[in-house]
């Protein structure tokens, strides 16, 4: 796995945590405000899969 490999990944799960937001749509409801320690655990998490994943290709 390459580091653009690993920068891709960890923009998509960026994107996937931050929800999808339409440029195009006038009312968008409010965003949803994460816990600290809940966008920590789900950023460790996916820090994680990426390791697995990174020690079983390599």
């Amino acid at each position: 796995m390459t580091v653009a490999d690993m920068n891709r990944l960890e923009q998509a799960a960026r994107v996937s945590m931050s929800g999808f937001h339409d440029p195009d749509s006038s009312a968008s409801p409010a965003p949803y405000a994460w816990h600290p320690l809940l966008r920590f655990a789900a950023v460790a998490f996916v820090a994680a899969i990426v390791l697995v994943v990174a020690s079983q290709l390599g």
